[in-house]
């Protein structure tokens, strides 16, 4: 059975939802503040957490939570569901890494679609086939799938599953443009172009913090993504 988190200062909105994802066979644990998650998370991480980012006294305690989250695993998955859906703070959530960013007011049944993409793909990497889990090399790119690790000239990049599984989308068919429909496939993702696209801004960031030369992943305007190799070396031998 799949272990929920949801850290909710709110006692009747974090009691609703705890009922709801209940029902559909999920064991939920609520918290009220950051304290106590990051305690329960201490002695046992979730499989998926949902955070709110104002929890009580601390304005931004759910970005503060996210961050020690990610501290304690790169992978679990993270959406932050509040009532600030701004792009600031949708952005900044994104960045810390979370895996998506959602409005309370979101349909139940949506949100539900959501959470099952999110456990797919984090399923996806452990009934991978033996082909698959071969190392993909492009460039100066390493994509291990079965540890799922991205390095970057052979530094490894801190990462989440939907970081991982853009990333994959992209290199796996270099030099093919991806659109963001195309890219939400690949990366068994439910979520908005305007996620997409930070997710995107993310990635790069990510990269250029270890190379600040990374220019391989291109936007072509009113198309999508595509990533480019641009060693001469490596393009030969895939010729």
């Amino acid at each position: 059975m799949k272990r929920i988190a949801i850290i909710e200062d709110e006692q009747t909105i974090r009691e609703n939802y705890i009922d709801l994802m209940k029902r559909y066979g999920y064991h939920v644990d609520g918290y009220q503040d950051r304290e106590q998650a990051i305690k329960a998370f201490s002695l046992r991480l979730p499989d998926l957490a949902i955070i709110d980012v104002g929890l009580g006294h601390e304005y931004d305690g759910g970005f503060l939570l996210c961050q020690q989250l990610r501290q304690l695993s790169a992978t679990v998955p993270i959406i932050f569901l509040t009532a600030r859906d701004n792009d600031f703070d949708t952005i900044s959530g994104l960045r810390l890494g979370a895996d998506d960013y959602l409005s309370k007011e979101i349909g139940l049944e949506h949100l539900m679609v959501r959470i099952s993409a999110l456990f797919r793909r984090a399923e996806l990497s452990q009934t991978m086939t033996a082909s698959q889990l071969a190392v993909i090399e492009r460039g100066d790119l390493t994509i291990d799938n079965d540890k799922m690790q991205i390095c970057w000239k052979s530094q490894l990049l801190e990462i989440t599953i939907t970081e991982f599984w853009i990333i994959h989308a992209l290199a796996n068919k270099s030099g093919v443009v991806r659109s963001r429909q195309q890219l939400m496939t690949d990366a068994n993702m439910v979520v908005d172009d305007n996620t997409i696209t930070s997710h995107i801004k993310r990635i790069r960031k990510k990269f250029l913090q270890v190379d600040p030369t990374f220019d391989e992943i291109t936007a072509i305007y009113g198309m999508g993504y595509r990533w480019d190799i641009h060693s001469n070396e490596q393009v030969a031998k895939q010729a």
